[in-house]
């Protein structure tokens, strides 16, 4: 229920895995919390929907049962070329696979439960910070805060009101690329995650949670106009010609009527803060899909925040000084793993490139462990 006149300790935009997870974090220190969120739970969403094991212990921290969820466990890896050419890894780490719907929606329950004011079907139209103190325009009402987060995915509204440079910035010629996701079914090996490679893009399939799979691809905007901007017309020009990708999408059941897909996506780099407005997960910081750890640091950040925060939130200089500590932590945790990501992107889904890459990798799996290594983190 929401409190009407109330200037809320923390106000988070965006109900996904870090907007989620720090609106329970807060609540546990008996802070305010007011988390707006413009779906309603439960609700798919685009989303590789494997998640690294160095998240487990924090969601358990959440009051999410993982052991009773009988969740596949993701222990190997497999790469493809668009050529067909297999590379295989064993995953030090590994992770495990639960569908979004599920995650998000066990998470609202336990924010509700924590005492967080969720406000769900509301979206957040403008933002400002005046008189150390946040004030929130929604299509419910407006909102005061002392803390304001940002925690709305790849892409909002609210970026264009702030005028932040990715969103304004045409010059870099930075590509734009489109997100498409399936649930299937299959009988393709729980413990395996694979990604495969085709032209300009690359797509992941790894099983979740209900005997369910995730089949989820990106690939360029410009590969999609080619082919009259039909999504099916593009899979069987372009995905099919890498033969398991081929095998996968034919022999599969698909379990939407439609696929989701998501546009705009890019992956330059991003601020962390704009006036005193904080910004973690996707909203901070966009890690490339074939990565797979995108979830994983929306919830560190949403941790990293919960410990960092002051306990007297109306002081201006413990602000300044949360905000310096939370832009130290937060490139020393993700900056190395964006910064590879992007490198990793240029490499992969080129048709000839991704064929010498994993050619060249198979005979050195301890070098494969260290770049795998390199977009995963130890357990917070």
């Amino acid at each position: 229920m929401i409190q009407e006149n109330t200037i809320y300790d923390i106000a988070i935009i965006g109900g996904g895995l870090g907007g989620l997870t720090l609106a329970i974090q807060c609540a546990k220190q008996n802070r305010k919390v007011l988390l707006i969120e413009k779906e309603s739970y439960p609700y798919h969403k685009v989303c590789g929907e494997y998640i690294s094991n160095e998240s487990w212990p924090f969601l358990l921290s959440c009051g999410i049962h993982l052991h009773d969820l009988d969740l596949p466990k993701i222990q190997r890896l497999g790469i493809t070329a668009p050529n067909g050419t297999y590379l295989s890894h064993n995953l030090a780490k590994g992770g495990f696979g639960i569908a979004r719907f599920t995650l998000d929606h066990l998470l609202a329950q336990q924010a509700k439960l924590a005492g967080v004011n969720l406000l769900e079907n509301c979206k957040a139209t403008k933002i400002e910070f005046e008189n150390n103190q946040f004030n929130i325009q929604t299509t419910q009402g407006a909102f005061t805060s002392k803390y304001a987060f940002g925690s709305y995915g790849k892409k909002g509204n609210l970026d264009i009101q702030l005028n932040r440079d990715f969103v304004q910035d045409k010059k870099r010629g930075a590509k734009n690329y489109i997100g498409v996701k399936y649930h299937i079914q299959s009988t393709f090996p729980a413990d395996l995650i694979e990604l495969h490679n085709f032209k300009d893009g690359y797509c992941g399939i790894s099983k979740i949670d209900n005997n369910q799979y995730c089949l989820c691809y990106l690939t360029t905007e410009e590969n999609l106009k080619k082919n009259g901007n039909n999504i099916k017309t593009m899979e069987e020009n372009i995905l099919f010609k890498n033969p398991f990708l081929k095998i996968l999408f034919t022999q599969a059941t698909f379990l939407y009527k439609q696929p989701l897909s998501i546009s705009q996506i890019r992956f330059e780099p991003k601020t962390q803060i704009e006036n005193h407005f904080v910004l973690l997960g996707d909203a901070a910081g966009l890690i490339t899909p074939l990565c797979g750890n995108g979830m994983s640091m929306a919830m560190r950040a949403a941790k990293m925040i919960s410990v960092l925060l002051p306990a007297n939130l109306d002081d201006a200089n413990e602000r300044a000084l949360f905000e310096s500590n939370y832009q130290k932590e937060w490139k020393k945790a993700f900056k190395t793993r964006l910064q590879f990501g992007r490198i990793f992107q240029k490499l992969f889904g080129s048709v000839n490139i991704t064929h010498l890459i994993l050619n060249l990798l198979k005979p050195f799996p301890s070098l494969l462990k260290k770049l795998v290594r390199l977009t995963h983190g130890n357990d917070f």
